[in-house]
């Protein structure tokens, strides 16, 4: 038998194989990602639309009045506009949002904290299936953590964000735009060419060379140039410069991946024509099939945490309102069809109700 000797050197780490950041493993980060303009407007317009928003309480078919303090104020420390606008963030950028659930001596849900995606891990039990949150060093179970997803991949505990979806096809914009400037600063390609008719050594057209760009600076005069010289100039066009055919591209293809109209995003769309029916038509299509998939995940967490019996509903009116004459013209067949009344229209439009002296005209 052989018998060797144990090694008492320390193994070396090679940095290389250690495994990456959680940063790395989603790939582009959302802050890079906010260097192209047209992911900054989608996040900026899914944010704005979320700032309009209320959510009311529901038990049935009656609502609750008033609303529950865990609906009208999630966060003792925030508004309920920020607090929504805050979880749609973190779903839009991450693709998941994490509640800390604050109970009192009594079990009651007294706050929600919305946390820093990446500073909260969720690990699965593979034979229990049992998911548990790390957070600043402290392990949460379901209980006291409620995880929202934006889109559920299957066998995977976390959710999917557009931005992690199609973080290749960002970072190619991201290129580009990079080497677009570039050409603008003076790299890549020269401004001009000088030429001769006669055989120059290399060292020859270094000098003339050095010497064309010594002397033609911005305010330098006429320039002279020896015999059988000539200067072409080369230049681009800006639109060719820039790519703005491919941008504008890149652009439809980041409104596509958020789901927001081209119209919303300020993109111009060749061949299309936008109407006052058919803007309306993209307004309800984007509330409907984009900001929905937002909605109803806060409104399903929150329905979780409210008493048995109890569901929570964004109310859409603020984005869904027409303007004053459509709006004046919807009242009026709701009240001639007798399935609406004078004062639940006047309380639809904010109005006090009308007293038994007064008329009853809308």
């Amino acid at each position: 038998m052989r018998l060797f000797k144990r090694s008492t050197q320390k193994p070396v780490v090679n940095p290389a194989v250690l495994p990456p950041s959680r940063e790395a493993y989603l790939g582009l980060s959302p802050r890079n990602a906010m260097g192209l303009e047209a992911v900054y407007r989608a996040l900026s317009i899914l944010e704005t639309a979320a700032k309009q928003l209320t959510i009311d309480a529901w038990r049935g078919k009656d609502l609750l009045d008033p609303v529950p303090s865990i609906v009208r104020r999630p966060n003792i420390g925030s508004t309920q506009s920020r607090f929504i606008v805050d979880t749609v963030a973190s779903l839009a950028q991450r693709g998941n949002a994490y509640w800390l659930i604050t109970r009192g001596p009594n079990e009651q849900i007294l706050t929600l904290d919305v946390l820093p995606p990446l500073e909260v891990t969720p690990k699965q039990d593979p034979q229990t299936k049992i998911i548990d949150y790390t957070y600043q060093g402290k392990l949460y179970t379901r209980r006291d953590m409620c995880h929202l997803k934006l889109l559920t991949v299957a066998g995977q505990v976390e959710g999917l964000g557009p931005i992690q979806a199609a973080r290749q096809s960002l970072a190619g914009a991201l290129d580009l735009a990079g080497y677009a400037s570039s050409l603008v600063n003076g790299g890549g390609i020269p401004t001009g060419i000088l030429t001769s008719d006669q055989a120059i050594s290399p060292s020859l057209a270094k000098e003339t060379r050095d010497e064309w760009n010594a002397t033609q600076g911005i305010g330098k005069g006429i320039a002279v140039l020896g015999k059988g010289t000539k200067f072409q100039v080369l230049s681009l066009k800006p639109e060719e410069i820039q790519f703005l055919e491919t941008q504008n591209f890149n652009v439809t293809q980041i409104a596509r991946l958020f789901g927001i109209p081209a119209r919303l995003m300020l993109a111009p769309v060749e061949g299309s024509s936008t109407t006052y029916a058919n803007a309306q038509q993209e307004d309800l299509q984007f509330v409907k099939w984009t900001l929905m998939d937002y909605l109803r995940e806060i409104e399903t967490a929150l329905t979780d945490i409210l008493p048995h019996g109890q569901t929570a509903r964004f109310n859409l009116d603020a984005l869904l309102r027409t303007d004053t004459l459509s709006r004046y013209q919807a009242h009026q067949i709701g009240i001639n069809a007798g399935f609406l009344t004078t004062n639940e229209v006047r309380a639809i439009e904010g109005l006090p109700p009308l007293t038994e002296s007064e008329p009853a005209n809308v």
